[in-house]
């Protein structure tokens, strides 16, 4: 059952992609920044759902170190959008 886990993660996040990918085309706009922060709150939610309370699977430390890499290039945005705002 616990390996079961990682696979019902890795669905429900492509699932809030597709979701995502859908009504950003529904809307007309789309935007890779919103894209990405979009997937970086599925991915954390992802996680913390599934990390559990008393042991700490493996794939759980490559998900720590792909949200650390989310988490830099969200970082990047949010940095690049305040130099676009103080520019203008």
């Amino acid at each position: 059952m616990a390996g079961a886990k990682k696979y019902y993660a890795a669905a429900v996040l492509a699932v809030w992609l597709i979701i995502v990918t859908f009504f950003m085309i529904l809307n007309r706009t789309l935007d890779l920044e919103v894209f990405f922060v979009l997937s970086l709150i599925g991915l954390l939610v992802v996680a913390v759902l599934i990390d559990g309370a008393f042991s700490r699977p493996r794939y759980m430390r490559y998900i720590g170190y792909l949200i650390v890499v989310e988490v830099a290039i969200f970082a990047y945005i949010v940095a690049e959008k305040i130099l676009e705002i103080i520019a203008a």
